[in-house]
């Protein structure tokens, strides 16, 4: 047993001592008190959290650095520090998941897929069997998405294309129809009629004058390598004087690559022109690989313009960014077009965070009778015409007709980040069959490869957020959109090429019906694939429900066909827009999942990083909020392999945290797991205690729900979906209930007029078994399945339910139904206090129920200490607060009771965290004097001067003899330069005399402010560590009367060291590492122990 091992088994004996003392010294009335009380079960977990506690981490192996003996010396460090779940990801440190621009990257020797690569893999697993580690695998190389050099083009990724024909009858055909490229696979050959002028460009009218102004430039002609159209300054004019007054029902401007534009289009009237349509124009791609963010990141921008009626308009063009905007063509028509089409039908899929309602598109304005648009019962299937080589033989009837060959095509979208032997396409997301081929042929492999007693402890299979955009065709999808809708889709495929059939209603509601479609696929196929190939194996999968890049699912639906799920926060201020922990959170809980995992601690910025300046104080506060938010199991971002035991602080990427055993503080990142694992087992135990369940609607894509109204403090929520309501919720006693226990009081609708009957029909059941619902009422569906009955399905039901449409409520069966009111307002009516309201909105809380105890979670995310009354909807119970930094739990002695509500004064330190928990009965007590939080005195103990040792090596170089600080100081204020620049750990020594032991006080050892972490022993026996405020560890019975000798061993960060390198020459440069942004000019970070360090008393 080492000398860290005798520390930490000290440290937790030390706790359970303390733990004890404190339960007997708590003032009860009640004869049933804690003076004869044993640790429970739960208590017991929480002191020392169980190995079924996991604390994951990403392990990334990094640009083919990896090396046999650093894996078996990452494993064990690993294992030391608390962590016991890793997940394994070949990856390389490139600009972005997409970027296959290598230029000036440090590159290993061991190329992903040699057998080299092969044997350290099995060494890797081998030896996490050996520690108990759990390891799972990436499902592919790179961390996104799910693809490979094996995936071959009929098994990737597709979307449905076409070309067109346009040709006039009567006439006997026999044509070679082009097809868009050589990877092209027919689905059908339709044709349908259209009017002579269908599609005209009314700039191109005989008469037509087009001229412009200011910086918009305006090539002569048209050509298909240059831009005809070009914004090279802030802003210019299009003039369009037509020969005649037209009506003018469509704006299209193609792109010709990048256009980021703000558009006006104004018509003359009386001699001035007025701005009647404004809209934004947003086409570029994402970095070196554009079909990320969908398959046509430059695909035309088609306006709708409803009917506008004159001879002169102007188009406004306003640049947004720098960058130039360029255009092929621009189409003014008087044939209609869907607005929105790129976007519906999942071409280019909204990037970054989106909201609840950035797929949410509002009806087109109608046009007159007499525009002539193809109708579903005119197009025509001509497929068996077109001959095996695409040669089309066809009597074309009498008129215009559109000839179309509609196919899939291949979307050029690869796995990444990954070295280009890694590297292919990506798997067909809608296709079970290529989903589980894809695992075949990479988790398959390993477990071919390494056998099974080498590889115990392999058991996840690993899905990152999902960043490879959409797809909206695949193998079969006619068949099985039939069987799902109860309609042919093959009418409404030119629908995909923006030709409306029947009208702009009918095609928006096929569109709608495709991306629902979309979104069931890729929950089911992709995500359920992965499971069930997942589970033959032995096996469970873990995935992001999110995506940032062209997600084209449900994130509910999606996440509940995985086994565990994950939410992730970055080491950045927090964002309250950030959706993705409250949507994890979500599908865990309606899905009855137990573990809400979070990708932790994930920073950075490929120019400007804050590399090696984290360290585990900073990172609470971000933990904190979102365990608050729900997460109950830390997986911490971010481990890279360390390959070469003589780099230092070795490899790094540009994205993540530090954790690993070449950082400074990974000696002492036990302390923090400690606190993250005692945290995760407590908001793991029973279930998620929320009032309200927001439906988030059927519309896809979708990845986060809306709060409207909102959520008053106090109160508690989560996201639900279609699947879940329809399939598993019922009514019990007035409550919203599922089969796994999890409850709620209200349902919420969202602000929106359309429902599908189905989900309707199931809520009329819900309310009239005594649900209570908030919501407006629907008034369609916006499905074309079974179109038009479904809407007067849906009218029915909503008028016996909503009543009278003037009434804010309206009572159906045992239920009500509600409308137009806050939440506070139901809240009131329904008589349903706050859950746990707190007077400063800084706090926030989360509630777990386990049977007859309750279990709260509060913490302070404000930059002040804050004090404040918490009101608990408790009755009856005797309140307790467990510490997750020091592992103490005791009872709180104040507190009052007034009915249902349990009322405690509480005090949190900034970016402090309490649980606090109600597992007994109890009532409060009538002594004077007592306190929650009683005050400690200073003992005015002197304690200097300090003796403090430095690591003096080849990589830390501190000073070789131990330096005397008769005050304590900030390391960067030191004359002495091994000492300013210096990052490591030192050893505080120091001899400190007690003229008498207080009896009947505990005693405190407070190290004032340090920086980062320190692990501290008192007369040569551990006695704990601190690594938050306050910097205080309890001391009773380890300080004596007379002299004590105190040892506190200080750790800072890399980041002094890194400064200080650049002030060297290079070759007398002592770190290296890929990450290092710093300069010789970066201001130093505080580094030390600070002080002052005192002796604290309290009774």
């Amino acid at each position: 047993m080492n000398n860290n091992t005798i520390w930490k088994f000290g440290c937790l004996i030390l706790i359970l001592w303390n733990t004890i003392l404190v339960m007997r010294a708590g003032n009860f009335d009640k004869k049933d008190s804690f003076a004869d009380y044993e640790p429970d079960l739960l208590q017991k977990g929480f002191l020392f959290p169980s190995d079924s506690v996991r604390t994951a981490v990403y392990w990334y192996w990094v640009n083919d650095h990896i090396s046999q003996e650093g894996v078996i010396k990452d494993l064990h460090a690993m294992k030391a520090a608390g962590i016991n779940r890793v997940f394994i990801g070949s990856n390389i440190r490139n600009r972005t998941s997409w970027s296959r621009d290598l230029t000036g990257q440090w590159f290993g020797n061991v190329k992903w897929n040699s057998d080299e690569w092969w044997e350290i893999l099995h060494t890797a697993l081998k030896t996490a069997s050996e520690l108990d580690i759990e390891t799972g695998l990436f499902n592919c190389p790179g961390w996104s998405q799910s693809g490979g050099p094996w995936i071959k083009p009929e098994q990737a990724m597709r979307y449905l294309d076409a070309s067109e024909l346009r040709v006039k009858g009567p006439l006997k055909l026999s044509r070679q129809l082009t097809q868009s490229d050589t990877l092209f696979q027919d689905v059908k050959v339709l044709a349908f009629p259209v009017a002579p002028d269908y599609e005209q460009n009314l700039l191109e009218m005989p008469g037509a004058i087009i001229t412009s102004s200011g910086d918009l430039q305006v090539a002569s002609s048209f050509n298909q390598d240059k831009a005809k159209y070009i914004l090279a300054g802030g802003e210019g004019s299009l003039y369009i004087e037509l020969p005649d007054t037209i009506t003018a029902r469509s704006l299209t401007l193609y792109p010709f690559e990048y256009m980021n534009l703000k558009v006006e289009v104004q018509v003359k009237d009386g001699g001035e022109y007025k701005t009647v349509h404004k809209f934004n124009i947003e086409r570029r791609d994402s970095v070196e690989n554009p079909a990320s963010a969908g398959f046509e990141p430059y695909a035309p921008y088609a306006h709708s313009l409803g009917e506008l009626k004159s001879k002169f308009f102007r188009l406004i063009f306003n640049k947004i960014g720098k960058e130039d905007s360029r255009m092929s063509r621009i189409v003014l028509g008087s044939t209609p077009v869907l607005k929105n089409l790129t976007e519906k039908k999942l071409a280019k899929i909204w990037g970054g965070n989106p909201l609840w309602k950035s797929t949410l598109w509002q009806p087109q304005s109608a046009y007159s009778a007499s525009v002539d648009v193809p109708q579903a019962r005119q197009v025509i299937d001509i497929s068996s015409f077109m001959s095996a080589d695409g040669i089309l033989n066809w009597n074309v009837p009498e008129g215009e007709w559109i000839i179309m060959r509609t196919g899939m095509r291949v979307i050029d979208v690869r796995n990444g980040p990954v070295s280009f032997e890694a590297e292919g396409l990506e798997a067909d997301k809608l296709n079970k069959e290529h989903i589980q081929s894809h695992f075949d042929a990479f988790i398959g492999e390993v477990l071919r490869r390494v056998p099974e007693e080498d590889r115990k402890t392999l058991k996840v299979v690993v899905v990152d957020s999902y960043e490879r955009g959409g797809q909206n065709f695949t193998d079969g999808f006619l068949n099985e959109f039939k069987q799902r809708y109860g309609y042919d889709a093959t009418p409404f495929l030119p629908v995909f090429k923006g030709h409306i059939i029947g009208n702009p209603d009918v095609s928006d509601r096929f569109l709608w019906d495709v991306r629902r479609f979309v979104a069931d696929k890729v929950a089911y196929d992709y995500v359920g694939g992965l499971t069930e190939a997942s589970h033959k194996h032995g096996m469970v999968t873990w995935i992001e429900n999110y995506g940032h890049s062209g997600f084209p699912g449900e994130f509910l639906q999606y996440g509940g066909q995985a086994d565990e799920v994950s939410g992730e926060f970055w080491d950045e201020p927090i964002r309250n827009s950030r959706y993705e922990n409250r949507g994890a959170a979500s599908a865990a809980h309606i899905y009855g999942k137990k573990h809400v995992w979070a990708e932790s601690f994930t920073s950075g910025s490929w120019d400007n990083n804050k590399s090696f300046s984290s360290y585990p104080k900073r990172l609470k506060r971000y933990a904190d909020y979102y365990f608050a938010e729900g997460i109950n199991s830390t997986l911490l971002h971010v481990y890279i392999q360390q390959a070469y035991e003589d780099v230092y602080p070795g490899v790094d990427a540009w994205f993540g945290t530090e954790f690993n055993r070449k950082n400074t503080w990974f000696s002492h990142v036990d302390l923090f797991i400690q606190y993250l694992k005692r945290c995760n087992y407590m908001l793991q135990q029973g279930l998620n205690v929320a009032d309200v369940a927001y439906y988030i609607g059927e519309d896809t894509p979708k990845m986060t729900g809306i709060r409207q109204p909102e959520i008053p403090q106090g109160y508690s929520y989560d996201y639900i979906n279609s699947e879940v309501i329809l399939r598993d919720m019922y009514v019990r006693d007035g409550r919203l209930v599922l089969p796994h226990g999890t409850t709620y009081r209200l349902l919420v609708l969202p602000p929106q007029d359309t429902m599908r009957p189905e989900v309707l029909a199931k809520i009329e059941q819900l309310v009239a078994d005594g649900a209570i619902v908030l919501g407006q009422r629907p008034n369609r569906s916006p499905s074309l399945q079974n179109y038009p009955d479904a809407d007067r399905i849906v009218q029915e039901a909503a008028g016996r339910m909503w009543g009278d449409a003037s009434a804010k409520y309206h009572r159906y069966g045992k239920g009500m139904v509600m409308k137009d009111l806050s939440l506070e307002e139901v809240f009131r009516i329904i008589e349903i206090a706050p859950d746990c309201l707190v007077d400063n909105p800084s706090v926030r809380y989360l509630h777990r129920s386990l049977g007859d105890k309750d279990i709260y979670f509060l913490t302070n995310i404000s930059d002040k200490p804050v004090s404040f009354i918490a009101d608990f909807r408790i009755k009856g119970m005797q309140p307790e607060l467990w510490d997750a930094v020091t592992g103490t739990t005791r009872p709180l002695p104040v507190f009052h009771q007034n009915g249902e509500i349990t009322g405690i004064p509480l005090h949190l330190e900034v970016d402090g965290s309490m649980f606090i928990v109600f597992r007994t009965e109890g009532l409060p007590s009538n002594k004077k004097g007592l306190s929650n939080f009683p005050l400690k005195k200073n003992l005015s103990v002197e304690i200097a001067p300090w003796m403090v040792t430095f690591e003096h090596d080849s990589i830390k170089r501190g000073p070789s003899e131990p330096a005397i600080f008769h005050e304590l100081k900030d390391w960067t204020e030191c004359d002495d330069e091994r000492i300013r620049y210096y990052s490591g750990t030192a050893v505080y020594s120091t001899m400190l005399t007690l003229s008498k032991a207080p009896k009947n006080q505990k005693l405190y050892l407070d190290l004032g402010d340090l920086s980062a972490m320190a692990k501290v022993k008192v007369n040569g026996e551990y006695v704990g560590g601190v690594w938050t405020s306050p910097y205080q560890l309890e001391v009773t019975g380890k300080l004596r009367k007379g002299k004590n000798k105190l040892e506190v061993e200080v750790v800072n960060t890399w980041m002094n060291r890194l400064i200080g390198d650049h002030r060297l020459a290079p070759e007398e440069r002592i770190v290296k590492t890929d990450n290092n942004h710093w300069k010789a000019d970066s201001p130093l970070q505080k580094s030390g122990l600070l002080g002052p360090v005192k002796i604290l008393t309290v009774e």
